[in-house]
């Protein structure tokens, strides 16, 4: 069983900055893909970024050089650290696991706002 546990969300300026952790229990952590996603107010949830177990690394297209995912498999964590924050990245922000077999693992989310 793996639980995900997010932080580091909170009210932020426009312009700013917020780094996001997910911390993972269990042992397949370093052999999984890893993914943030988000949920805006009336809208459908959806993908941000991942990084494979290899480090590879996709973003959507809207936060392409503004976020970065990375992970530190000794800390069990991944991390997306968000830079130049818009008020359109206002949303509860998911990370996932990705499993080799069976269905992806969730966190509870953490909310992030952005807002003069």
């Amino acid at each position: 069983q793996v639980h995900l546990v997010e932080s580091g969300g909170g009210l932020v300026q426009p312009g700013g900055s917020l780094r996001l952790s997910c911390a993972a229990s269990g042992n397949i952590f370093s052999i999984s893909n890893m993914g943030w996603h988000r949920q805006a107010p009336g809208k459908q949830r959806e993908w941000v970024a991942t990084i494979t177990s290899t480090d590879s690394t996709n973003y959507r297209n809207s936060v392409k050089g503004r976020f970065t995912i990375t992970r530190d498999n000794a800390q069990n964590t991944v991390y997306l650290q968000m830079n130049n924050l818009k008020p359109d990245d206002t949303a509860v922000y998911y990370c996932n696991l990705v499993p080799l077999f069976g269905e992806p693992y969730w966190g509870q989310g953490t909310q992030v706002t952005v807002s003069s």
